[in-house]
């Protein structure tokens, strides 16, 4: 969301209050992967959706863990964050993929990014919950235009983050998206109604 907007981004606010969040993010991650941490989880997942050499956009990159490891398996990846901080962070430790400050709520790519749309979209490490209430079904309806007429979107949250399954799964109706799959896991374990986590895979 941009700085004008009556409800802002809660990632946008808690930058706001916390100027530093962003690169202890940044840091987190770097730790993460010295240490040796599998960091490629719901990679793997959208590499087994996707078509080869497919165009992929990592909706809310963050620093470009998910998107490196696409476009290291031979796909082409936009990522787009609305955090400036988290996308030069990308650029730096994952060069190779298109990392682009952008807001998903006003999503614009230059027509030579967005070509003719996604193979696949991917949402990843709780993206959809820091959106503002009032944006979340124009970011799906931004996403859902973004794909290409046989592609898929996949977004991972988790629950108790203000954002319950079931008013999810509303907006994806209300915005002309169709639910294929529900996982409780990106490592594919079924979701059911004790289900802590949602992998929702929509066309």
């Amino acid at each position: 969301m941009t700085e004008q907007q009556a409800e802002p981004n809660k990632w946008t606010e808690i930058v706001r209050d916390d100027p530093a969040h962003s690169h202890r993010y940044v840091e987190r991650f770097r730790t993460m992967e010295a240490e040796g941490h599998d960091l490629a989880g719901e990679a793997r997942l959208i590499d087994a959706l996707a078509p080869r050499s497919a165009r992929v956009l990592d909706a809310g990159c963050g620093p470009g863990r998910v998107g490196a490891f696409l476009h290291a398996l031979g796909h082409s990846v936009v990522g787009v964050d609305l955090d400036p901080v988290l996308v030069v962070a990308a650029n730096a430790d994952h060069p190779g993929p298109t990392w682009i400050v952008g807001d998903l709520a006003e999503l614009n790519l230059p027509s030579d990014v967005a070509a003719d749309g996604f193979d696949v979209i991917v949402s990843a490490g709780n993206v959809v919950t820091f959106l503002a209430p009032s944006t979340r079904r124009v970011v799906l309806t931004n996403l859902r235009q973004s794909l290409r007429s046989e592609g898929r979107l996949v977004i991972g949250f988790g629950a108790g983050r203000e954002y319950p399954f079931e008013n999810f799964f509303d907006d994806v109706t209300a915005v002309g998206l169709a639910v294929d799959v529900c996982l409780s896991s990106w490592d594919g374990r079924p979701f059911d109604s004790t289900s802590q986590f949602l992998v929702a895979i929509l066309s």
